[in-house]
């Protein structure tokens, strides 16, 4: 005699059976700790209410996470156009672990503000590439004060404590990975 298995059990057995047939790699995440390692922020002077709170959560960030102050160097600008040659020189000077990038575009009535974003946006990807480091963007686009404000909130929604955690993580996850 043959005992038929229910529905409920088939679909079971075909799940455990599709589970442990799939293809399991290994994950690799960067750990937030910040103890063993050098920050830089370069940040705008231009939207200055708005930079300086990016700036306080990028730094309660890193010190949250094990960063004391010897580790952490803070670079003003005056904009945020001038941001990514100071981080491609931050970079290749190898005194840091990791470069922090903030600041704020805000939209006016001309094209000013889509030739800096991009500009900026480029810029900073293009230092990650060319010195091999971390180069987080923490630059707040937005289309008004009101937007910009709401994105470097006191702690949730603050893009500099957000950028902080990202280098953090970076740097430990590139330590793990290349060294």
């Amino acid at each position: 005699m043959r005992v038929k298995a229910s529905p409920i059990l088939q679909n079971v057995l075909t799940i455990q059976l599709a589970e442990w047939d799939r293809l399991q790699p290994t994950v690799h995440e960067g750990r937030l700790n910040a103890e063993a390692f050098r920050f830089a922020i370069v940040a705008s002077r231009w939207n200055e209410l708005i930079s300086a709170r990016l700036v306080e959560g990028a730094l309660d960030g890193l010190k949250r996470l094990g960063a004391k102050e010897p580790q952490v160097a803070l670079y003003r600008v005056p904009g945020a156009f001038e941001i990514p040659l100071l981080a491609l020189r931050l970079a290749q000077s190898r005194r840091f672990d990791a470069i922090i990038c903030l600041g704020t575009i805000i939209r006016g009535q001309t094209p000013h503000f889509d030739y800096i974003a991009s500009e900026v946006a480029r810029g900073i990807s293009q230092a990650g590439l060319t010195s091999g480091l971390p180069v987080v963007f923490g630059i707040v686009t937005a289309d008004t004060v009101d937007q910009a404000i709401d994105r470097a909130g006191v702690k949730l929604g603050n893009k500099g404590f957000e950028a902080a955690m990202t280098a953090v993580e970076l740097v430990n996850l590139y330590k793990e990975a290349f060294e």
